[in-house]
């Protein structure tokens, strides 16, 4: 089997006289060409190149633009800059222009050396993988482009009352777009790093590598600053239009951590690149030293030996002598090994964190040369360092605090209660339901003013909003049953949460009565002693789906009433914690009196079955006529008894054996029956008095407008 061998190359000193021959001279001493032979052969590349490059790039846009037309469904569409499938695509774009940024530097991990030879060799495994995840990302750059010719903008015309007017003229979002990122983006999206990798770089003749190296350093460079130039305008547009380049607090702590680690692992690609430089600069400068070794001889194919040895004692790495060449910050790398390594994730990781370490540090524990570009360097990680760590700590801070904002105004709220109960000298029972309520109230809403986000939106949404948050709950109140959706919206877009701890009083009997509640979750019992008086004690239990408060419909469903609340009846207490819907006097009124369909006989049935006063009324009447019913039938039977008693003096009278004995019997029989009945009549006038006062029927609501 046939090999491909690989070639090994010496670097050659460009200096000043050598570049004005323009000749390349080999170990033999042939004259080989001119740079003008060079120069030629690159031009030649860079064409070929190109036209490859122009037809995969029409290839791309002509799919990108048939995969547009397919999803917006027509191709004269224009897209909004605000709408909602641009958000999200701009979203993933700046994602996607992180993801290239840290891409790119992997061209610089490209070049090797070989410590042994002290020559430089390409990793062919590593040109493939940066060329073909930088040809992905640049999809992206090319959809993009495309979408920036069919996205409209505001007229700033426009904007001077509300969004303003979106322009959906081809030609005036054209000019627009050439006039300002167009070249940007295409200096960004131009794949020269591939076309010097893949096509320009194996048609190149003498120093391969040399020429690679500084080649890929050039080209990276140079796209890096429209790279970065593009990412900033496009994440304030992100932050913009919606508000927020993330959903939750925690990611975007973790962007910005990205962010910081993405710049590390960019500096630490730099300072591989630069330590091979600094290498090779140190190998020309000692072959410039000596007349026995030239420049442009200095191949890994030929027999070199004496080259490696000098090259060994003018560049000495593992002893490292500052007179003869001082390596400083970059000497870690070339001592460390890490620039001879074929493996990838070993030179990554330690590049990075060394750009991590230092970029932390400030680069404080740099130790630099003299030489100017190194300092330069060095200043630039310190530089970076303080401003990325400060960005970072800062935006970490906010977004961390974004977390428990709530919860530390919950703690100050708390705090304020606190010093205030200790102020005004409150009991212990108070302060501890006032703690209760303030920390079941805490638990249910986290903090969020319900009331006021939802009265700030538009009416049709506040209602939806509030049909969604309480139409089930109060489909579940058999009372709004068979109300129509008309009436249900009504009541929606006017009940109020509210909240109650245990063993709160939410209303008391004699109390007036300005709102209607509707039970969600818990228990409460409701008791009544009907104004107080001696002897009457009537009590029942609510749960999810009762309500109470009845008095006030009745009220509402007056058509004259008065301009005093009705008095509540009844003392409502919670047994556990309470979750309720309030409708207070006046929504109910309003909604009374705009839907007249609340007037119904089959919301009277259902008004009567549930309401607590009517079941207590519907009690007592019930007690009252089975104890009259006991007291006729008790009077029924004394009579009977009676009129035997008589006949049966009257038939056995000849032939009772003592007149005195039956005269006394009748006469004890008489007023037995005579103080029976005036115990009976008594009882019964007592009950005559008493029963108007506790058979009192509720007042009963206008349910006539059906009937007229």
């Amino acid at each position: 089997m046939n090999h491909r061998q690989e070639k090994f190359v010496r670097f050659q000193d460009w200096n000043s006289e050598k570049s004005s021959e323009g000749n390349f001279t080999y170990k033999d001493g042939a004259h080989r060409g001119k740079f003008g032979v060079f120069s030629n052969e690159l031009h030649k590349a860079l064409e070929s190149g190109s036209g490859r490059i122009k037809s995969i790039i029409h290839a791309l846009s002509s799919c990108l633009n048939c995969l547009l037309a397919r999803s917006l469904g027509s191709e004269k569409k224009m897209l909004d800059p605000q709408g909602p499938f641009l958000q999200k695509w701009n979203k993933i774009f700046v994602l996607s222009c992180v993801i290239a940024i840290s891409l790119d530097p992997l061209f610089f991990y490209i070049p090797v050396v070989d410590n042994n030879n002290k020559c430089l060799h390409l990793d062919r495994k590593m040109e493939v993988t940066a060329s073909v995840l930088r040809s992905i990302t640049d999809i992206f750059y090319l959809f993009h482009i495309v979408l920036q010719f069919r996205t409209g903008f505001i007229a700033p015309s426009s904007r001077v009352f509300g969004r303003g007017v979106l322009v959906e003229d081809a030609w005036e979002i054209a000019k627009r777009y050439l006039s300002s990122y167009f070249l940007i983006d295409i200096l960004a999206v131009l794949p020269l790093p591939q076309v010097a990798i893949l096509i320009v770089i194996p048609k190149l003749r003498g120093a391969k590598s040399l020429n690679t190296k500084n080649l890929l350093k050039f080209v990276v460079f140079f796209q890096y600053i429209p790279r970065l130039l593009r990412v900033y305008p496009l994440y304030k547009e992100v932050t913009r239009t919606s508000g927020i380049l993330t959903e939750t607090a925690w990611a975007g702590a973790a962007f910005n951590l990205l962010l910081y680690m993405l710049a590390s692992h960019v500096l630490g690609a730099f300072w591989y690149l630069f330590s091979i430089e600094r290498e090779s600069t140190c190998w020309q400068r000692a072959c410039g030293n000596t007349s026995a070794c030239h420049h442009s001889s200095l191949y890994c194919d030929d027999d070199h030996s004496d080259f490696i040895k000098l090259l060994n004692d003018s560049c000495p790495i593992e002893t490292p002598n500052t007179t003869l060449f001082d390596f400083g910050i970059f000497h870690e790398a070339l001592n460390s090994g890490v620039v001879e390594s074929m493996d990838f994730p070993q030179k990554f990781f330690y590049c990075f964190w060394w750009g991590l370490q230092n970029l932390s540090s400030l680069g404080q524990n740099l130790e630099t040369s003299t030489y100017v570009w190194e300092i330069c360097f060095a200043v630039f990680i310190s530089i970076a360092g303080l401003v990325l760590f400060s960005f970072l700590i800062g935006n970490m801070q906010t977004y961390l605090q974004s977390t428990t904002l709530r919860l530390e105004e919950m703690r100050v709220k708390r705090r304020d209660a606190e010093q205030w109960m200790s102020h005004r000298l409150l009991p212990e029972h108070l302060r501890e339901r006032i703690r209760r309520y303030e920390q079941y109230k805490w638990q249910e809403t986290r903090g969020v003013d319900e009331e006021n986000l939802i009265l700030n939106l538009p009416k049709d949404l506040r209602r939806d909003i509030k049909r969604h948050l309480c139409l089930a709950l109060l489909m579940r109140v058999p009372m709004f049953e068979k109300m129509d959706e008309q009436l249900l919206d009504a009541l929606c877009d006017r009940l109020r949460p509210v909240l109650y701890t245990e063993n709160s009083f939410i209303v008391r009997e004699g109390d007036p009565v300005d709102e209607m509640l509707f039970i969600m979750r818990g228990k409460l019992l409701t008791v009544t002693t009907n104004g107080g008086r001696t002897g009457f004690f009537n009590s029942d239990y609510l749960k999810a789906g009762d309500f109470c408060g009845e008095e006030l419909l009745t009220w509402a469903l007056d058509p004259h009433p008065s301009n005093n609340l009705p008095i509540s009846t009844r003392t409502v207490q919670a047994l556990s914690e309470v979750e309720a819907f309030a409708l207070v006097a006046d929504d109910l009124k309003f909604v009374a009196s705009q839907f007249r369909r609340l007037h119904s006989k089959q919301l009277r049935h259902t008004f009567r079955f549930y309401s607590q006063q009517w079941r207590t009324w519907a009690a007592c009447f019930i007690q009252a006529a089975w104890r009259r019913h006991c007291r006729k039938k008790l009077e029924e039977s004394l009579c009977e008894e009676e009129n035997r008693l008589q006949d049966a003096l009257a038939k056995g009278g000849g032939s009772s054996p003592s007149l005195g004995a039956t005269i006394y019997a009748s006469r004890f029989a008489a007023n037995a029956l005579r103080a029976l009945r005036r115990n009976t009549a008594k009882k019964a006038r007592m009950a005559d008095r008493i029963s108007p006062i506790l058979l009192q029927k509720p007042a009963e609501p206008d349910f006539t407008a059906e009937d007229e």
